[in-house]
């Protein structure tokens, strides 16, 4: 992975702390309308750590692939995400 490990690791931290927090409030039968706040927020979160992770990836193994000549796999790689990502 090419992504700044220290920027992601805070990114997934601080998620992992919120879904701990989302967790006490439904044992705390906190309103829906806080808790799927929270949620997205925590989406949120982790799109971004996901976002950082792509540009990397696109800024470094894929562009090393069309140096090499490796370009048809990222390619497929990438449009086979864009589909995961169409299915939201």
């Amino acid at each position: 992975m090419k992504a700044d490990k220290d920027q992601i690791n805070r990114l997934l931290k601080t998620a992992s702390g919120q879904i701990e927090g989302i967790s006490k409030m439904v044992e705390e039968n906190r309103y829906c309308m806080d808790i799927s706040n929270q949620i997205l927020a925590v989406q949120s979160i982790l799109k971004k750590a996901n976002n950082e992770i792509l540009k990397a990836h696109m800024h470094m193994c894929v562009k090393q692939a069309f140096r090499e000549g490796n370009e048809e796999e990222k390619i497929d790689e990438i449009i086979s995400l864009v589909n995961k990502l169409n299915k939201e």
